[in-house]
């Protein structure tokens, strides 16, 4: 078993945890500041993990210039993405159209490994991507 294996599924149950909460939450909050919130938490949330690692004596976080452009623009992509999945759930999207949703989002991300980080374009790969663009166009009813 691949040594990432079980963080791959603690994301995933989190992350799909994430979407049930931000579902309960979107016709009781408005989705500037339920995404807000939402982000505010997460922040405080990697805050302890960092104070942690410092007072565990486990620091070990390096940057570069580039490493904190990209995180800022993978922040903005997720606040942006917070906000709209409140405004899908406030205007009636279904919360079983999320996996679509993400699966859409899994399709981009194989093609940029594929084209830009020269990951080999298996024929696994590509019918993932194939049926994740079908789920995405299957919401349109």
């Amino acid at each position: 078993m691949a040594p990432w294996f079980w963080y791959a599924v603690v994301a995933a149950v989190l992350y799909g945890a994430h979407q049930i909460f931000t579902r309960l939450a979107a016709d009781r909050i408005g989705e500037g500041l339920g995404g807000f919130l939402v982000e505010a938490t997460a922040a405080l949330s990697i805050l302890l993990y960092l104070a942690f690692l410092w007072v565990a004596n486990r620091w070990n976080q390096q940057s570069t210039g580039l490493g904190i452009f990209y995180s800022v623009l993978t922040g903005i992509c997720v606040g942006a993405g917070t906000i709209a999945f409140f405004l899908l759930f406030q205007k009636g999207g279904p919360l079983s159209s999320v996996p679509a949703i993400l699966a859409g989002g899994a399709a981009i991300m194989a093609i940029a490994g594929i084209m830009f980080f020269h990951e080999p374009p298996s024929w696994q790969r590509l019918l993932g991507v194939t049926l994740a663009i079908t789920g995405l166009f299957l919401l349109r009813r």
